[in-house]
């Protein structure tokens, strides 16, 4: 059973972890609980990093373009996890969308300093700060709809090469 804002939710969890003994029931719950993080991780790496949409048109480059995805997530994962243990924060209080537009906000400071090695020192403690700042709440057994609530602009999409629809509107004018 999960409790939900006052409230007592029962959940039947089906697993095939049989032994009891070895896997109780508030593990499997803890567990089950977790899947959460998957889904902030998921969501984190598709729209706040881009990734919805895979650009590339080769399997190998595609394969690429997923690796820098995850490259890139681990990073701004690794600087958030310095930054709530300067803080004495837990890493995942921190939040995953403020830590990128502030490590985009402390990048042209960054670039401007990379020449002298003791400003980089100070740089850095003071981005683990503005990292820590950006927390977020406690949301045990948060449920969020699986809808779209923006609706989408109608479009005419690109139904033919480029250069034959280049060559149209040339035409036309």
């Amino acid at each position: 059973m999960f409790a939900s804002r006052g409230s007592t939710q029962r959940v039947v969890v089906v697993t095939s972890l049989t032994d009891a003994q070895e896997y109780p029931k508030e593990q499997i719950a803890a567990a089950y609980r977790a899947r959460w993080q998957a889904e902030l991780d998921l969501r984190a790496i598709k729209q706040v990093l881009g990734m919805d949409i895979l650009r590339c048109q080769t399997p190998a480059m595609v394969r690429k373009e997923i690796w820098m995805h995850l490259l890139g997530y681990n990073l701004i994962r690794t600087l958030l996890a310095d930054a709530a243990q300067t803080a004495g924060l837990e890493p995942r209080e921190l939040s995953f969308k403020a830590g990128l537009q502030t490590l985009n906000a402390f990048a042209p400071i960054w670039a401007a300093l990379a020449a002298t090695t003791s400003d980089l020192e100070v740089l850095y403690a003071t981005l683990l700060h503005a990292l820590a700042r950006h927390r977020v709440g406690n949301r045990p057994d948060r449920v969020e709809p699986r809808a779209v609530k923006r609706r989408p602009r109608p479009r005419t999409y690109l139904t033919q090469p480029r250069p034959v629809a280049r060559k149209r509107l040339l035409t036309k004018g």
